[in-house]
């Protein structure tokens, strides 16, 4: 297999897994490419903690003796692929981006790792993120603020920053994220990326480090929907020991996209306007509108739909608490100081306010059938806001968290009711900073969600953009 690391750099993780499955492509190409990526572009980004160096090269030979002896294990084989340090590796630490972790190195993989590992991926290393993945920003973490590669004086969001700022560079050809409200979807709209959160419960979190155990999900980013659907593919399905357990069965995402044409006749599009329209940015409306047009053009039927616009957070700050009190508690000193301001704010809910508040979320996830009896999608934008400047994140710390819950505001309802919803890239602003769309359907529903996703990436290029951490004209897709 000849070397076709320069290619490789443009490719989607689908278009790659198509050519190393007829062997036109090495693993070890792959990963040599996504490395000297890493070495030459991350010192600007910081998108990655630890780096697997030579331990990824290893699993690149031995997924390409595999191809060799006609040992296939299917369309992640030998593909390189990056987690949050919120994932447990084991022999690695997962430090969640805090000191206050630091010494925490797993003796096993997390479920999600463990099923890359069966499927032939390699694993490159660990990735940025914000603190404890409490944030939007990506600017408080111990190793440092992490930086969106359109525009390094601009935030890449959070919490999940450093997945999809190496995607979106080609540092890896798809990264593992989580999502408690927004940490997903709301980085890869900053970044001009594709990012899934599943319905809640469908992809393990055993292994991951939680922040609040009622509402964390785990997904994949990627460059386009379908390469999305690959990851999932192999992320989700059973596990007995998940604390958030889904009997959800796992149809194949990816033969579906492959087979579809365009979006299924007459599609309902749902369009909520109160709560997830106001403050629209104006270039974000105009993309949105764009894109709805798409949308339209394709054969879908706009309706207007209600959906509750759910921001209450005492649940949320309760479990956070309760999961960090005793480091925080011990040494609060190992701590960012924004990040233990925040993580305090949790310690005043009692056991009986807590049950009530449980109650409470599983009764308004059991009604989310409701909010599809006329439509079979609901769409958004993804954020009412463009990235903001790191600049404007330095100050005052109240001021930083209402810059991130605004950030946030699209994003949070579908975390409370535990949807499937993914970001997908609908245009830049005037300065050349990413739009995102959001797409968000019934409970399991994933596949009507990659569909529209998929459906429309078809017949636009937006996710095919890449940053201008690259000066050649082959990275810019013609807009």
């Amino acid at each position: 297999m000849g070397s076709m690391s320069a290619v490789a750099q443009l490719l989607t993780l689908y278009d790659s897994a198509r050519l190393v499955r007829a062997r036109a492509l090495s693993p070890v190409d792959l990963t040599r490419s996504c490395l000297e990526r890493i070495e030459r572009l991350d010192g600007q980004l910081n998108a990655f903690i630890s780096v697997n160096g030579e331990e990824a090269l290893d699993q690149a030979h031995s997924a390409e003796l595999e191809l060799i002896r006609g040992d296939y294990r299917g369309s992640l084989h030998g593909i390189p692929i990056a987690l949050k340090d919120v994932v447990d590796v084991r022999g690695m630490p997962t430090t969640a981006a805090s000191a206050a972790y630091g010494d925490r190195t797993p003796d096993r993989d997390a479920e999600v790792v463990r099923r890359l590992r069966a499927a032939g991926a390699v694993i490159l290393g660990k990735l940025n993120l914000h603190e404890l993945a409490y944030g939007a920003s990506s600017v408080v973490s111990a190793f440092g603020p992490v930086r969106n590669p359109w525009s390094r004086d601009h935030a890449a969001g959070g919490s999940s920053s450093g997945s999809a700022v190496a995607v979106a560079t080609g540092m890896c050809y798809g990264a593992v994220g989580t999502d408690t409200g927004g940490s997903i979807r709301q980085p890869a709209a900053f970044c001009g990326v594709t990012g899934l959160k599943p319905t809640y419960g469908r992809v393990s979190t055993r292994g991951v480090m939680p922040l609040s155990r009622s509402y964390d999900h785990v997904g994949p980013v990627a460059i386009s929907a379908l390469d999305a659907a690959l990851m999932l593919q192999v992320m989700e399905g059973p596990d007995p020991d998940n604390p958030a357990r889904s009997n959800l069965s796992a149809p194949d995402y990816a033969g579906v996209l492959e087979d579809a044409e365009g979006l299924a006749p007459g599609l309902r599009v749902g369009i909520p306007q109160q709560h997830f329209f106001d403050s629209l940015d104006p270039e974000i409306s105009n993309a949105l509108g764009s894109a709805r047009g798409v949308l339209r053009q394709l054969g879908s039927i706009e309706r207007e739909v209600v959906v509750p616009a759910l921001t209450d957070t005492t649940l949320f700050q309760a479990e956070t608490w309760a999961l960090h009190r005793e480091r925080a508690l011990r040494a609060p000193e190992l701590f960012q100081p924004e990040t233990l301001r925040r993580l305090r704010a949790g310690g005043a809910l009692d056991e009986a306010t807590r049950v009530e508040e449980l109650r409470r979320l599983a009764n308004l996830r059991g009604s989310t059938g409701a909010l599809f009896a006329d439509v079979d999608v609901i769409v958004t934008p993804t954020t009412v806001v463009l990235p903001f400047s790191v600049a404007d994140t330095s100050g005052e710390s109240h001021g930083l968290r209402v810059r991130e819950l605004v950030a946030l505001q699209n994003t949070r309802p579908f975390n409370i009711l535990g949807l499937p919803t993914i970001s997908i890239p609908c245009g830049f602003s005037a300065h050349g900073l990413p739009i995102g769309m959001q797409v968000t359907g019934a409970p399991g529903a994933e596949t009507t969600v990659l569909q529209v996703a998929h459906a429309y990436q078809g017949v636009t290029r937006w996710h095919l953009c890449r940053p201008p951490v690259d000066q050649t004209p082959a990275s810019q897709p013609e807009r």
